[in-house]
Parts: C-alpha cells; sequence; structure tokens
C-alpha cells in the first residue's frame, strides 16, 4: 500500500507537538543522572555536529558578520537561557508539568512586553486571554503546592521566571534583528552561542560527576535526535508547506500535552482542578494571540 505524501502532511504539526512536548520529559530523566549544564552541554555539542553534517549537505548562503551576531544573541536568549532555566528548573524539583505550564506563557509575556516597550495596543480581548492565562497558571500550582507534590525552594522558581524572559525577549529580539538568514544556518549560530555559554556555566557551576545508565544515554539521545534536530526540521518542513501562520497554534498543545506525559511517566498532579487551569492558560493565550495574528 503506497501513502501519498500530502496524505501524511495535515499530521507533521501533531507529530511536531508530541515531540515538542517531550522536552520537558527528557529533562526529568536526564538531570537526576547529570547535572543541568553539564547534560545542555553535552547535547548541544551532538546537535552541532548534526547540524554541521546538514549544511555540509545543503550548502546554504551563510550570513554576514552582523547577522550572525544577531543570531548568536537569539541563541544565549532562547536557548541559553531558556534551555539553561528550564533545566535547572527541575533539577530543582520544579514538577515537569508545572515547568511546561509556566512556559506556555511566553505568548502572554511576549505580548504584555510588546505593548510596554514596543507599544503595541492590546484590545479587550487580548487583555482577558492575560488575565485567564495567569489565572491558569496559578490554578495549576495551586494544586501542585496543594498536593504536596512540589519539593520546588525559591531557586526553582526563579529559574522558571528567567526561563520565561529569555524566551519572551528571545522571540522579540529574533522578530526584530534575526530575519533574513537561512533558517538551518540560524540555528547552527544559535546552539553554536548556547554550547559556548553552558560550557562557562557547567565549568562553574558543575561538579563534573556523571552516572552514565541507560536512562541518561536515551535521554540525551532523544534530547538530541528527537528536539533538537527532528523537531525544528519538522518545524522547518511546517513553515515551507504553508502552516507558518498557524505554527503558534500549534505551541498552544505544547503544555497541556506535557502535563499529560509527566502525569503519566511520573505521577504529576493532574486533578480536575489542574486539568481547568491547564484549559485555562491554553484558552488565554489563543484569545491573546489570534488577534494579534
Amino acid at each position: 500500500m503506497v501513502v501519498d505524501r500530502q496524505q501524511l502532511v495535515p499530521l507533521v504539526p501533531w507529530a511536531f507537538v508530541v515531540l515538542w512536548s517531550t522536552g520537558f520529559i527528557g529533562a526529568k530523566y536526564a538531570v537526576p543522572h547529570m547535572e543541568p549544564f553539564s547534560v545542555l552541554l553535552t547535547r548541544m555539542l551532538l546537535t552541532l555536529l548534526v547540524f554541521a553534517s546538514l549544511l555540509w549537505w545543503r550548502r546554504p548562503q551563510w550570513p554576514n558578520r552582523v547577522q550572525a551576531g544577531h543570531q548568536l544573541v537569539v541563541g544565549l536568549l532562547v536557548h541559553a537561557g531558556y534551555l539553561g532555566a528550564v533545566f535547572s528548573a527541575i533539577h530543582w524539583q520544579m514538577p515537569a508539568g508545572v515547568t511546561a505550564i509556566i512556559m506556555g506563557l511566553q505568548p502572554l509575556l511576549t505580548a504584555l512586553i510588546g505593548w510596554l516597550w514596543l507599544r503595541e495596543r492590546l484590545n479587550g480581548v487580548q487583555w482577558l486571554g492575560l488575565l485567564l492565562g495567569l489565572a491558569g497558571v496559578l490554578l495549576v500550582v495551586s494544586q501542585t503546592r496543594a498536593d504536596g507534590a512540589a519539593g520546588a525552594g525559591a531557586e526553582a522558581w526563579i529559574a522558571a521566571l528567567v526561563a520565561l524572559l529569555s524566551i519572551s525577549i528571545g522571540t522579540l529580539y529574533q522578530k526584530r534583528f534575526g530575519g533574513g538568514v537561512d533558517l538551518l544556518v540560524g540555528a547552527f549560530y544559535q546552539y553554536l552561542s548556547t554550547a559556548l555559554a553552558m560550557a562557562l556555566l557547567a565549568w562553574w557551576f558543575d561538579s563534573g560527576q556523571v552516572q552514565w545508565t541507560a536512562e541518561l544515554i536515551l535521554s540525551l539521545a532523544w534530547l538530541v535526535l528527537g528536539l533538537s534536530v527532528a523537531g525544528i526540521l519538522l518545524l522547518l518542513f511546517m513553515i515551507r508547506e504553508g502552516e507558518a501562520s498557524r505554527v503558534a497554534s500549534y505551541f498552544y498543545l505544547v503544555p497541556p500535552q506535557a502535563a499529560l506525559e509527566a502525569w503519566l511517566l511520573f505521577d504529576e498532579i493532574l486533578n480536575a482542578l489542574a486539568l481547568a487551569g491547564i484549559l485555562l492558560s491554553v484558552a488565554g493565550v489563543y484569545l491573546t494571540v489570534r488577534r494579534r495574528s
């Protein structure tokens, strides 16, 4: 039986959502065996090898120094700041599902920063979306705290906030300064600056102790091949196939998918009120971004 390629295209966004949501799960599996910055350094170095091979095969046009510099800055914000803080938060006992829900506020925070910094106008529906998204996250967090499943201290919540700020500011920076660069080349520069930042952070903060277990090796393999490579290539495919205007809507599904995976794999809290909070946050993001799009 021969499957038409066009029949598979509608399945790509759903595959992307599943892959992207597992980043929080991969972090949860990896950080007990290797410290967070060391995990990310290893992941970035392996990813750079894969992307170098792809670039050698495709031979795209490389950017000038200014464009390359902007991509390096984007990498420091979107990857180093975001991923480093996410992995640190999970390392400090922040539940993976709660981390994903907090990161799901990124479109809301981006809209708010755009209103404060870029003077972008927000209408009543968008303000309603901001309030709903915030209320949803607070509801999820309250259920997690009440259940007693979270041993996260202040440092974990600060790390989650740093991650949220980094991805939001990095998104605006990319929108303002990162255009005109081949997407694979841009990703290579971003991973390069991230690897350099993780090398410094690992040398400064990590002890270098590693427990080489099957769980760690499989987690690293998944983080590299499943997310940094397959996830990015699926995203590029979606954009090429005309899904660019709808990509943001697929990201709405990542936090609830990650929360469901954390519930199944780690027995993290997902009671009725927490589920209602997830739905509130997704609705809030949708209302805020829909009018902006």
